[in-house]
């Protein structure tokens, strides 16, 4: 399976901050779409990219006023990207080998989307459930050997 038919499993919503937003706003946007990420744009380019690691290492470095920091002071600056044609496999070992969770899915300059390791995780399934039933309807119409019936 490649990333891009990952995408196309998960959908193709993008969820993107300004670097000069404010962290207070980025976790509202993070909290209220159910993501772990977004990618931060500047001048129409992905400038980097923000998950929960980031903004929780801000809220320890920052103390009681890391709600007015700006996004691009804690956002991971020249992320790890995949292509779409990038296999599962090499996507799984990547993510685990640079403890990703997230990460953009590039086709040259263009951001396609964002895998997460649960992106992941559900397409592996769906993977595996379809190569079941696949199997077993193998199986039960396996052809019945000559004598036999």
């Amino acid at each position: 399976m490649l990333v891009s038919e990952i995408l196309a499993i998960k959908g193709k919503v993008l969820y993107t901050i300004a670097p000069n937003r404010s962290l207070a706003e980025a976790v509202t946007i993070m909290t209220e779409q159910d993501v772990g990420s977004l990618v931060v744009f500047a001048q129409g380019q992905m400038a980097g990219l923000l998950t929960f690691r980031e903004v929780l290492q801000a809220v320890h470095k920052g103390g009681g006023g890391w709600e007015s920091l700006p996004v691009e002071t804690a956002m991971l600056k020249g992320p790890l990207t995949a292509a779409p044609t990038m296999e599962m496999d090499e996507l799984r070992r990547l993510m685990v080998d640079r403890h990703q969770r997230y990460l953009p899915v590039m086709d040259g300059n263009t951001l396609l989307g964002v895998v997460s390791f649960h992106d992941v995780a559900k397409a592996v399934l769906e993977e595996q459930s379809f190569e079941n039933r696949m199997l077993k309807n193998y199986i039960r119409n396996w052809p019945a050997e000559e004598g036999e019936a």
